[in-house]
This record gives structure tokens, C-alpha cells and sequence, in this order.
């Protein structure tokens, strides 16, 4: 099975990293560091899936596909 797409980013405005999974709604965490901030969605994952399975609802299938862009020199 493919895994979910997760960005990681630098948030000026939460002054750290904002790590955030697109196919599962409001599932982000932050963190010092991109890893760390990683490392936190993750927990952030399971803990969503398995809330979402507890309720009896549906998971969703990994969809997100992130642009690709190539750039030329």
C-alpha cells in the first residue's frame, strides 16, 4: 500500500516547522526542526487513524499528489 504525502515546511508565523499529512483532514504537528516536526505528525497519524477507525468511519486511501515542477537553466 502507498503511504500518505506529508509536507514539511518553515512557518514564520509559528516561528517552527509545521509538518502536515493533505489526505488526512487537520492531521499536522510542529517541531523544532524538520525532523522533529516529522516525527511528531507521525505520532499525530497514528493517533488519527485510529480515531477514525475506532468511530466505525472510513480510511482514507492515500490520493495527494504533489506538484512536480521542473525548472530549466
Amino acid at each position: 500500500m502507498k503511504d500518505y504525502h506529508i509536507n514539511i515546511f518553515y512557518s514564520e508565523e509559528d516561528g517552527c516547522y509545521v509538518a502536515d499529512i493533505p489526505d488526512l483532514k487537520f492531521c499536522s504537528a510542529l517541531g523544532e526542526t524538520p525532523e522533529a516536526a516529522l516525527h511528531e505528525v507521525m505520532i499525530a497519524k497514528t493517533a488519527w487513524l485510529e480515531a477514525v477507525k475506532a468511530s466505525g468511519k472510513a480510511i482514507p486511501a492515500p490520493t495527494y499528489q504533489p506538484a512536480i515542477y521542473q525548472v530549466s537553466v
